[in-house]
């Protein structure tokens, strides 16, 4: 699958948490905040991903835009003592469209047609086959990847889920994991890239978290070659976990971002998405206070 596309498969990185102080402010409430799932579940949420990438070399400009929505589904096959939990990752349906300047519209709806057009064969060999099976602890670590169906050109990238922070938490805590990015340079060789991803619990209303998320990029970059890769590699937006139910209810995220120089002077990469995920309807949950 190209990069334009978002990932069917992503893998959690290494979670070192930061835990905040606590509010100066009177006695605060704390939400313990676990994932929480049971044999035999399956989730399903609804996955909408808008890509605009806009190019300007040598006074031309071309803009590619590829619509995804698909189905996304765990089907969590075992809770053990600890409450660690297995879950087959998968996607079940996927409708996506493509613009390109001056060609001709693509489109593939993984539910209606019976003949795969040309570009989308990858995407259609991974409907409804099982893509991963992974074991995460109640935080999100990840502890055992068990197997892997990705076919050749896929690629996984981003998180599974959101790490969790271990402590009991206030509104307005704040958590962090670094984490390293190796990216191809133009001229040979390779360039690691230290990031952290922020996490700040904004508020709880009804049983339900709301955090923010953001990328921070920790190393210096002067190359705009670089930085154009990097961009497609953040994130910044919220996410609503419900603290009872332990799961994550949706998340919509965004990014909007230029890169000029990128490939020769005066060239201009305009980089635009817009990524939301709802979970199918379920009971309504009330939060703990600890």
């Amino acid at each position: 699958m190209t990069r334009m596309f978002p990932p069917l498969a992503i893998v959690p990185f290494l979670l070192i948490p930061m835990l905040s102080t606590a509010p100066a402010h009177g006695e605060p409430e704390l939400y313990r905040l676990r994932y929480q799932f049971s044999p035999g579940e399956v989730l399903r949420w609804d996955v909408s991903h808008l890509a605009t990438v806009r190019t300007t070399i040598g006074g031309t400009t071309q803009t590619a835009e590829t619509l995804t929505e698909s189905v996304k589904a765990w089907k969590v096959t075992e809770v053990d003592d600890e409450k660690n939990i297995t879950f087959v990752h998968s996607v079940e349906s996927v409708k996506m469209q493509q613009k390109l300047t001056g060609r001709k519209e693509l489109a593939y709806d993984s539910t209606t047609d019976a003949v795969v057009p040309p570009g989308f064969e990858q995407v259609a060999q991974s409907i409804g086959v099982p893509l991963t099976t992974v074991t995460i602890d109640p935080l999100g670590n990840v502890i055992r990847r068990h197997e892997e169906t990705l076919r050749p050109g896929q690629q996984q990238d981003g998180q599974l889920t959101i790490p969790l922070p271990e402590k009991p938490i206030a509104v307005g805590h704040l958590w962090s994991f670094p984490h390293e990015i190796v990216l191809p340079l133009q001229g040979g060789g390779f360039k690691t890239v230290k990031t952290r991803q922020d996490f700040e619990l904004e508020e709880v209303s009804t049983g339900v978290a709301t955090i923010r998320v953001s990328t921070k990029i920790l190393t210096p970059i002067s190359d705009p070659s670089v930085e154009a890769q990097l961009i497609q590699r953040q994130s910044a937006g919220t996410v609503r976990f419900d603290v009872d139910a332990g799961r994550i209810l949706g998340q919509e995220m965004g990014l909007d971002r230029k890169v000029h120089d990128f490939q020769t002077k005066g060239s201009l990469l305009h980089y635009m998405t817009r990524f939301t995920e709802e979970i199918h309807p379920d009971r309504p949950q009330t939060a703990r206070r600890l």
